[in-house]
């Protein structure tokens, strides 16, 4: 978040354990797991508040309730052209499937780019929120994600669950 105000930010529990949330105020900026390999350092200069979460911690209740299979939340993606593709593609990959990084390469219309895509979706700021816990690997396995496979596999199996029951 740099060449902006210092974000807002608090913290969440949730079944998949501690998240960091960050706002400029108005947009989400950033859903970080604080128990994975990718834990974000809270900065002296962030502000924690909680105002500019109410929705945010809403949807994700419903979302971990298997009530809500698409979130609803004005985010504050920066990144370079390439990833925000990525990531607005992450979006398009409907509650309860899965798609292989090659696939959404080609969704993104680079359909030998695997591997940039999975560097861009390890670069995603808003896990869950923007799903790349659904990309799979080319034989379906579970593969690289940020906040531990256990989490992956989590999400997957809660998405599943709850799409069988509608």
């Amino acid at each position: 978040m740099t060449g902006v105000a210092e974000p807002l930010y608090t913290n969440v529990e949730s079944p998949i354990g501690e998240l960091l949330l960050l706002s400029d105020g108005h947009v989400l900026c950033g859903l970080h797991m604080q128990e994975g390999r990718k834990a974000v350092r809270i900065k002296p200069t962030w502000r924690r508040s909680e105002e500019p979460f109410t929705n945010v911690r809403e949807q994700l209740e419903e979302y971990f309730a298997g009530q809500r299979f698409r979130f609803d939340l004005p985010l504050g993606l920066r990144g370079t052209p390439f990833q925000l593709r990525v990531w607005r593609a992450l979006q398009e990959i409907p509650y309860g499937d899965r798609l292989t990084y090659g696939a959404l390469a080609s969704r993104v219309g680079r359909p030998f780019a695997a591997r940039a895509v999975g560097h861009a979706n390890g670069s995603n700021p808003i896990s869950v929120v923007l799903p790349c816990h659904r990309l799979v690997g080319a034989n379906g396995a579970l593969v690289g994600y940020g906040g531990g496979l256990e989490r992956k596999q989590f999400l997957l199996s809660l998405e599943a669950r709850a799409g069988a029951l509608t």
